[in-house]
């Protein structure tokens, strides 16, 4: 019989994976991605003093349309680098969550490069 692996559990794994070398301080902080079936949603944060300097997602309040699809995942990343560069956060690293970099994760970066943020 054939064991199959949880995609959650593979992920999670390539996500640690990542993290190891993947750290954000307060001069480059990391920009962190989570995609859900229904939402995605991202965060600038400084894994040095262990906070949350931006966050933006498609449950926000200000963000109005479906959060589903690649479009959605655009805005949330041009969302995100306004917000940061508000901050005066120019660049980042740039974390995938152990998603593949295709679709949402895509677009999303591809937004946030749009709007100002480097990585």
């Amino acid at each position: 019989m054939i064991n199959k692996d949880n995609r959650q559990e593979s992920r999670v794994r390539r996500h640690l994976r990542i993290r190891k070398k993947v750290s954000g301080t307060a001069e480059r902080p990391r920009l962190s991605v989570y995609r859900s079936e229904k939402n995605i949603y991202a965060q600038i944060i400084d894994d040095v003093a262990q906070i949350t300097l931006v966050s933006a997602s498609t449950v926000d309040k200000d963000f109005n349309g479906l959060g589903s699809n690649k479009e959605a995942a655009k805005e949330v990343g041009k969302l995100v680098a306004q917000k940061a560069i508000e901050k005066g956060i120019k660049s980042v690293v740039f974390d995938r969550g152990g998603y593949i970099y295709h679709g949402r994760i895509q677009e999303l970066a591809e937004g946030a490069r749009e709007a100002g943020l480097e990585f």
